[in-house]
């Protein structure tokens, strides 16, 4: 499993022409799973997102969680975290998972978050989306449950 999470002062994701999700200030997160992944991968992403200390506090130190801010959860599934670009200049999407299991994972992740008492929006999986959003810093963390 692979999430990118980047903090963000706002963000929306439109389908079709309409908006259908949208966060004033939190963390965007663009969420891709692989063979394999399931509840193990997803309660650790999960926890550590949830916990994720990348808001300045008083001192200007990253030091304060979604929790602590008040922030929100703008959540797109993104199958392309996993394209595979060594061959040619196509990229491959071999590597990810098959879109039914995936989209399971996918709205289970986004429950665990739930769970876990922070506001979640989300796109639709497999959608043609359109995410806008302000990067807030930049700060960006990835998470890849193969490297932990």
């Amino acid at each position: 499993m692979r999430v990118v999470v980047q903090r963000s002062k706002q963000a929306q994701v439109e389908i079709q022409g309409k908006i259908h999700g949208q966060i004033h200030h939190g963390f965007v997160l663009l969420v891709g799973f692989t063979d394999g992944d399931g509840e193990e991968e997803i309660n650790y992403c999960a926890n550590k997102i949830s916990k994720l200390r990348i808001f300045a506090d008083e001192a200007g130190k990253l030091n304060q969680s979604l929790s602590q801010v008040k922030g929100s959860v703008l959540s797109i599934s993104q199958f392309t975290l996993y394209a595979d670009t060594k061959k040619g200049n196509r990229p491959g999407f071999s590597r990810a998972q098959e879109p039914q299991k995936a989209a399971e994972n996918y709205d289970r992740f986004n429950q665990e978050l739930r769970e876990r008492g922070i506001e979640v929006q989300t796109g639709i999986f497999g959608a043609d989306m359109q995410v806008s959003l302000v990067n807030d810093g930049p700060v960006t963390i990835i998470y890849d449950t193969a490297e932990n």
